[in-house]
């Protein structure tokens, strides 16, 4: 008997993501920064650049009799985009971009039917939260943490 759906959804949002034609060229990390901050544009699936929780989650009764659970949890996301230079209007513009990018690829479609559903792994999943800073030390850097709330019945 599965106690969570966490494992199984976070799979498939990597799946999702690393598929989508619109971030192609984009590294999808699953899980904090380890040693190749060389790309320009990232998205961490389960890490902020905070110290915040990878994945927050909550489980309660689904109905009457205890045979089946709720679950509801957010993801935790960052996308980033940096450049050498100080633009930093460019390097906001870019990680909204890849923010709405994101958002896109959750959304149901006639080639993607299941994309909501995080391919049947949860009931649903859409971006809810966002925060947005900016690095200007080496060069631009513009953040934006943000993450994909989901219910998953278990």
């Amino acid at each position: 008997m599965m106690t969570s759906r966490v494992p199984a959804a976070v799979d498939a949002l990597l799946a999702i993501l690393r598929a989508a034609p619109a971030l192609e060229g984009v590294r999808i990390v699953d899980g904090p920064p380890m040693v190749n901050l060389t790309e320009r544009q990232r998205i961490y699936i389960g890490w902020q650049s905070s110290e915040e929780p990878a994945v927050t989650l909550q489980q309660d009764f689904a109905n009457a009799g205890a045979r089946s659970r709720d679950e509801d949890f957010t993801i935790a996301c960052y996308a980033e985009s940096r450049s050498g230079d100080k633009d930093i209007a460019l390097q906001r513009t870019r990680v909204f971009e890849l923010v709405a990018a994101v958002e896109s690829a959750l959304r149901a479609t006639d080639a993607a039917p299941e994309a909501p559903t995080l391919n049947g792994t949860v009931l649903w999943a859409h971006l809810t939260t966002g925060d947005l800073t900016y690095v200007a030390a080496t060069g631009a850097l513009a953040g934006l943490a943000f993450s994909i709330a989901c219910r998953a019945r278990i």
